[in-house]
C-alpha cells in the first residue's frame, strides 16, 4: 500500500466516524447499531469501529439496553465552545428564525449608558426596509423596546429611574418616545410584569418592535435583548404580543 493509499484511507475512516458522530446526535434517547449502520451507509463492522473510537475519547456511550447516545465528554467540549463563543455569535440562528417566520428584521442589543447598542442584526430574505439599526450602531434606550426591557432590570424604582435620567432630556424621536421621568418609571413597571416590552413607534414613525430577554450568561440577569423590528402596516404589533409565547420558544431552541 502506497503512502498516498494510506492516506485517503485514514481519510474516509475519519469522515466515517464523524458521520457516525452526526447520527448520534440526532437521538437523544439513543439509537441501536444496525440504526446507525443504516443511516451512515457503512459495514456493520466499519460502524462497530468508529463506535469503538468515539467511544474511547468518550464522545460516546452505550446504555443498558445496547443504544449509543453521545458522550458526556462531547457535550462538555461542545457547552465549553458555545458558552465561549461572543454573544452576538451565540444568537445568531435565533434571529434567523425569527426573520424567517416573521419575515421583519431581528436584532440582538445590550445596554449601554443611556443607549443600546446593536451587537447583531438579521434582515428577511425578502422585503427588507432600511432602518436606523446598523450592527455597532445606537437608538436611545428609553425610545426602544430593547432598551425599556434591560432598563426594567438596571432600575428597579423611580429613584433609579430618576438617577439615571439626572442631568440630560430624554428625546423626542416621534409623538410616542417617553420623554418623562414618571411616565419611564410606569412603563418599566409595565414591563417587568409582563416579561417583554415593546415600542409603538417611538423610535422610528411607521416601525414598532417587541423585545425579550436574553440570558446569555447567566439565569438571572439578562445579557442583552432579542428583538423584533417591523413596518406597522405589514406586521401589527398585537399579533407581535398575541405571539410572544412562540417567539419566546424560537429562542430557546437550539441551532
Amino acid at each position: 500500500m502506497t503512502e498516498a493509499t494510506a492516506s485517503d484511507e485514514r481519510l474516509v475512516g475519519s469522515d466515517r466516524v464523524l458521520a457516525v458522530l452526526a447520527v448520534l446526535a440526532r437521538y437523544s434517547d439513543g439509537v441501536g447499531l444496525e440504526e446507525i449502520t443504516a443511516a451512515v451507509g457503512s459495514p456493520k463492522p466499519t460502524v462497530h469501529r468508529a463506535l469503538g473510537s468515539l467511544r474511547r475519547a468518550g464522545f460516546a456511550v452505550q446504555d443498558g439496553r445496547g443504544r449509543y447516545l453521545l458522550g458526556d465528554e462531547f457535550l462538555r467540549l461542545a457547552f465549553t465552545h458555545h458558552e465561549g463563543r461572543p454573544d452576538h455569535v451565540r444568537v445568531g440562528a435565533t434571529l434567523q428564525r425569527l426573520a424567517e417566520r416573521y419575515g421583519e428584521t431581528a436584532h440582538y442589543t445590550v445596554l449601554q449608558d443611556e443607549s443600546v447598542v446593536y451587537r447583531s442584526k438579521v434582515d428577511p430574505a425578502q422585503g427588507a426596509v432600511r432602518l436606523t439599526s446598523v450592527v455597532g450602531g445606537r437608538n436611545p434606550a428609553h425610545a426602544t423596546a430593547a432598551g425599556k426591557l434591560l432598563l426594567s432590570y438596571r432600575l428597579p424604582d423611580r429613584a433609579a429611574v430618576a438617577s439615571w435620567a439626572r442631568g440630560r432630556t430624554l428625546a423626542r424621536r416621534t409623538d410616542t418616545t417617553i420623554t418623562t421621568v414618571d411616565a419611564l418609571h410606569e412603563e418599566l413597571e409595565l414591563v417587568r410584569a409582563r416579561g417583554y416590552s415593546v415600542d409603538d413607534q417611538e423610535n422610528e414613525p411607521g416601525i414598532h418592535c417587541l423585545a425579550i430577554p436574553a440570558f446569555l450568561t447567566g439565569p438571572t440577569v439578562p445579557s442583552g435583548a432579542i428583538s423584533i423590528s417591523a413596518l406597522a402596516y405589514r406586521t401589527p404589533l398585537a399579533r407581535l404580543v398575541d405571539d410572544v409565547d412562540a417567539i419566546r420558544a424560537l429562542t430557546e431552541e437550539r441551532p
